[in-house]
């Protein structure tokens, strides 16, 4: 289990803006953040805000006033520290077609300094004083958007703050004679302090734009694929959620080729139980199919070490041969390699609670000869249906697939003609055994969903709907 641990302030807020630099086409993943999400980014951010706002620096005073009956008074104040601040009261909202905004109210903040006097021409007098600010308010609105690489960053649109109620009271020396002018200096210190939150603010939210610079905008997914997640449109804020779309597009690491296909609108249902919805297309799934078949990666050599010692059926002329006499003729004693490939991009759909992969191939079968070169034999052509299980794991999506049918057709023979129906049982062992294993050991790894910094996904679940995945999860960020 992660624990819920601090960050720069409002990190989840890069969700929200995760804002196109261009517009173009359709989203092959979009990204729902609701007012539960909003809500945990604002209990997390307040604590970093307040550490922020506890820099405030307030330059020393001086001045000259008239005090009767005494005549002038040049007094100064100087030293002065925050010694408690709070923002007991917040709240974050989501800004129709714009952003966010904050608000904070009934805050308060408490300094300590020490003043210094000088009347009459010659008598001096000094102490200490605490200032109490209550009432203070601090409201701000936030823009999201893009920058120049299509990364998020967010800016300060406007800032208010007003210091409300303040007391002040000196201790020792005279200090009943700045009680005669406290009025004067309490105005002094709430504008000095006035000044000072806003810059602060402003600086606490510009600062998140390198944590937002962290976005996996185009995330590596193994030797042969990288996914694009940058903002195909501008996100569609309402009251209580945030729409934004992502390309969610593979492609083979260093060359985007487009796949000849484009991902159709879709839309993700209006459930707002968790913190962020994320929607997976068909396409960014068929784009990944697409992009491991141009890389060879269906390519699959099988060899007799990777069938289990125990099993009868071994990869070698001996066992076919007992099916095709001509092949023990030609090949006796010898060894077989099997080549399984794809012959065209596997097709992926997406129905209610169901992940099909449709796949065309062909087998071709050799005969290892003494002097290690291989001998072709046959050809089938392949047509398989197999199943997939998807799951979330960390910031990824999983899973593993499991054979539903196998149709094969003879291509080609070297060795004569034979039915292929006799060796069904063998290639479905084959496959099921070798091939299988490998292909849900690599889907196993994971590919990365768009994430930020050192976030987790929580509370997870999966939802396999028709045209796309919907995963309803909760975030947590560490450190």
């Amino acid at each position: 289990m992660v624990t819920l641990g601090r960050m720069s302030p409002w990190c989840l807020l890069a969700l929200l803006a995760l804002v196109p630099f261009t517009l173009s086409a359709n989203a092959g993943v979009k990204v729902k953040l609701t007012q539960k999400g909003l809500e945990y980014a604002r209990q997390i951010g307040m604590a970093t805000l307040q550490q922020k706002l506890k820099t405030i620096k307030v330059p020393d005073l001086s001045g000259t006033e008239k005090v009767a009956p005494i005549g002038k008074v040049k007094y100064s104040l100087t030293g002065m520290q925050i010694t408690n601040l709070g923002l007991p009261k917040s709240e974050m909202g989501m800004v129709p077609g714009t952003g966010v905004s904050l608000a904070i109210g009934n805050a308060f903040i408490s300094l300590h300094g020490n003043w210094r006097v000088r009347y009459l021409h010659f008598i001096k007098d000094s102490g200490s004083f605490d200032l109490a600010v209550n009432a203070l308010t601090i409201t701000t609105n936030i823009a999201l958007k893009s920058d120049e690489t299509g990364r998020p960053a967010v800016s300060t649109v406007s800032c208010t703050s007003n210091v409300g109620s303040a007391t002040i009271k000196f201790h020792g020396g005279a200090s009943w004679l700045y009680n005669l002018f406290s009025a004067y200096i309490d105005k002094a210190l709430r504008s000095a302090l006035q000044k000072q939150i806003c810059p602060l603010v402003t600086d606490a939210i510009a600062e998140l734009n390198p944590q937002l610079k962290t976005l996996n905008v185009l995330a590596r997914v193994d030797k042969y694929a990288e996914i694009e997640y940058s903002m195909v449109a501008s996100p569609i804020v309402s009251k209580s959620f945030v729409d934004f779309s992502l390309k969610g597009e593979f492609y083979n690491i260093g060359k985007h080729k487009e796949p000849p296909f484009s991902p159709p609108v879709f839309g993700l249902p209006p459930q707002v139980n968790n913190m962020l919805y994320i929607g997976v297309s068909a396409f960014t799934a068929n784009s990944a199919a697409f992009v491991y078949h141009n890389a060879g990666a269906f390519n699959i050599f099988i060899t007799d070490d990777m069938i289990p010692p125990s099993s009868p059926i071994r990869l070698n002329t001996r066992t076919f041969g007992a099916f095709i006499p001509q092949l023990a003729k030609q090949y006796p004693g010898m060894m077989m390699k099997l080549l399984v490939k794809t012959t065209k991009q596997p097709n992926i759909s997406f129905q209610l609670n169901n992940v099909t992969l449709l796949a065309s191939g062909t087998l071709t079968a050799y005969a290892i000869l003494p002097n290690t070169t291989l001998a072709p034999l046959f050809i089938l052509n392949m047509e398989a249906s197999v199943s997939a299980h998807i799951y979330v794991t960390g910031v990824k999506l999983a899973g593993s697939v499991s054979l539903n049918r196998m149709d094969m057709a003879l291509g080609a023979s070297y060795v004569g003609p034979f039915q292929v129906r006799s060796l069904d049982n063998i290639f479905l062992m084959v496959l099921k055994v070798a091939v299988l294993p490998k292909i849900n050991a690599h889907l196993q790894q994971g590919y990365p969903l768009p994430a930020i910094g050192k976030m987790n996904l929580v509370n997870t679940q999966l939802q396999v709907l028709k045209d796309f995945m919907l995963i309803g999860t909760d975030v947590q960020f560490r450190g």
